[in-house]
């Protein structure tokens, strides 16, 4: 299982539909609250569903660059 935390970037399986595949993870425990890198929408998601279509870790948040 990967590990995630507060402040991660992660990839995930398919694209939003605002092209990107980035999500930063605001929130974790039962569910994971998740916010698109490129358009800024945020997510809810049961956490095995997030699991699930999760790639994984692509760094801390304060690395990637911000458009």
């Amino acid at each position: 299982m990967t590990k995630f935390q507060v402040g991660d970037i992660v990839r995930m399986k398919k694209k939003h539909p605002c092209g990107s595949f980035e999500w930063e993870v605001l929130r974790t425990g039962v569910d994971v609250r998740i916010r698109c890198v490129g358009c800024g929408r945020v997510v809810l998601l049961p956490r095995i569903k997030f699991v699930r279509a999760m790639r994984g870790v692509v760094g801390p948040a304060g690395e990637q660059d911000q458009s």
